[in-house]
């Protein structure tokens, strides 16, 4: 399966989620074949970053972005445990700081973007300012509502200066978050985890899923597409992410520099 291809939304394509299943798996049945693929694909990964690393001529932005509990920090945790850290950030967006604020609403993303030869992975990203600030009325729609073009053409001015950007929408059904916050409650290792307010932000889960599907429809473009990843399974959805983080830097064909 190619998963750029299966997973991509295509420019100009409109998004319904609810054609889009969260537990698929395709030819994948259980955990055993995606484990020797995924181990095959770490590897690869490996010997990829540490050539993009040296070559330092790109840099490469993975966007994750998912509803609460849809998985962002596991992702990260698996699919880069193997990567070199010294050539990869991990920046976590929270609710602005007053100094953020005091700036337009891609101040702070900017100045996270990754350095050439590195891997930057956002947690959460400059997407929460058409999402939650949509869903929760923070700013007028008159504003939001013309993000969408400064996004498509920030991230342009990215591309046009070798980043890469790389989109990703962990995609899981309310059921399954419904699990999930269960079991952050009743497990002790992961009650740290739980916190009251997503119980508050799950009433909204259908004005999420239509502020989702309109940025995923609006901003998923050639040069900074998003793809939509089925995410009620774990491993299916680590694997996924693996396969197309390491497809997109073989394409970018990064090679050691010569010597001087």
């Amino acid at each position: 399966m190619d998963f750029r291809k299966r997973f991509i939304v295509s420019p100009g394509k409109k998004v319904n989620l609810s054609k889009h299943d969260p537990a698929f798996t395709g030819d994948y049945k259980d955990k055993a074949r995606a484990k020797e693929e995924f181990e095959k694909f770490s590897a690869k990964l490996i010997t990829l970053q540490n050539a993009f690393y040296a070559d330092s001529s790109k840099a490469l932005l993975i966007v994750l972005q998912a509803m609460d509990t849809g998985g962002k920090d596991g992702t990260i945790r698996h699919v880069f445990s193997g990567v070199n850290p010294e050539g990869c950030r991990v920046t976590a967006f929270k609710a602005p700081s007053q100094d953020e604020l005091a700036h337009d609403f891609l101040w702070r993303i900017h100045a996270a973007i990754p350095p050439k030869g590195y891997i930057g992975i956002f947690n959460r990203s400059h997407y929460e300012d058409v999402l939650i600030v949509r869903v929760h009325n923070l700013v007028p729609k008159e504003v939001w509502s013309r993000r969408y073009d400064q996004i498509n053409e920030f991230e342009n001015i990215l591309t046009e200066n070798n980043v890469t950007v790389l989109k990703i929408f962990l995609h899981i059904s309310k059921d399954e978050q419904k699990r999930r916050l269960d079991a952050r409650r009743q497990d002790p290792e992961k009650n740290w985890k739980f916190n009251p307010d997503d119980l508050k932000e799950r009433k909204h889960w259908d004005d999420y899923t239509k502020a989702y599907e309109e940025a995923l429809t609006r901003c998923s473009t050639k040069a900074a597409p998003w793809f939509v990843i089925p995410a009620d399974n774990k491993w299916f959805r680590n694997l996924a992410v693996l396969k197309i983080v390491t497809q997109t830097l073989e394409g970018l064909k990064p090679r050691y520099p010569k010597p001087k």
